[in-house]
């Protein structure tokens, strides 16, 4: 695969250590594309745990697949068609009941390790094992650290986008441009507060500048918890509103004019 996509592994490599550095991952460098132990080849629990978070909420298209227990395989040769099934290595798809994935891994320098993802009350937890002496051992270490994370954290979620004011436009053909809130608010705390209490506070631009565009940033919904500011979210502009001309501008002296 790595041949095919980038012509040689060496190539799919520098590929795999530039996107790393994207995400954050400061203790990876990788050597090879298929994880076997080879010297200078490196991770960290940490970095696995950034990698299963970009992969679970850019492609969550991935859960259809490392969820599936248990597949029969229809291998196709030149000598002929053989079938034979294949079970999930995560066992914790079927012992653990907010298993969600992800990933098993095992080498003999690496030990066992698994970036294990799990979902309860509409919140995603990431636990990361690496060098445990086998397979329970980890998915134990796993499930702990799991329920270790419910048991920690209250998630808030705003029910709904509440309705902002428009903005005042200058020398725009409408003299406001309506507004919406990006999406609504969500927040995960380990302190035990009390969500209830949260504040929402909106600032905006007291005015914006024709030509507006959809989309354009016009201020943020603020949010606070015991008086400290614990998130935000992007104000857009929901229409477009045009600069103002000579003839939008005659016109609309020659509406007022005949009313």
């Amino acid at each position: 695969m790595a041949e095919y996509v980038c012509g040689s592994e060496e190539e799919f490599v520098a590929r795999m250590n530039e996107r790393a550095a994207g995400l954050g991952m400061q203790n990876t460098h990788f050597i090879n594309c298929n994880g076997l132990d080879v010297e200078g080849h490196l991770t960290t629990a940490r970095d696995i745990a950034l990698m299963s978070r970009e992969l679970i909420t850019t492609y969550p298209q991935i859960y259809d697949y490392c969820t599936i227990w248990m597949e029969n395989i229809t291998h196709k040769t030149k000598k002929g068609t053989t079938e034979f099934g294949l079970s999930n290595t995560n066992k914790l798809i079927r012992h653990y009941e907010y298993a969600t994935g992800l990933k098993t891994g095992s080498t003999s320098k690496a030990k066992f390790c698994i970036s294990a993802t799990g979902r309860k009350n509409d919140m995603d937890m990431i636990a990361v094992i690496m060098a445990a002496d086998d397979s329970k051992t980890r998915n134990k270490d796993a499930v702990t650290l799991m329920n270790y994370g419910f048991g920690k954290c209250t998630k808030y979620c705003e029910k709904k986008i509440e309705k902002t004011d428009a903005v005042p436009v200058k020398r725009g053909i409408k003299k406001t441009v309506k507004v919406m809130q990006k999406e609504t608010f969500a927040y995960v705390d380990t302190t035990g507060a009390d969500l209830n209490s949260i504040e929402r506070k909106v600032v905006l631009k007291k005015e914006v500048k024709a030509p507006v565009k959809q989309g354009d940033k016009v201020g943020e919904a603020k949010y606070y918890l015991n008086g400290e500011e614990i998130g935000s979210v992007d104000i857009l502009t929901v229409e477009e509103v045009k600069e103002i001309s000579y003839k939008s501008a005659m016109g609309d002296t020659l509406r007022k004019y005949l009313l």
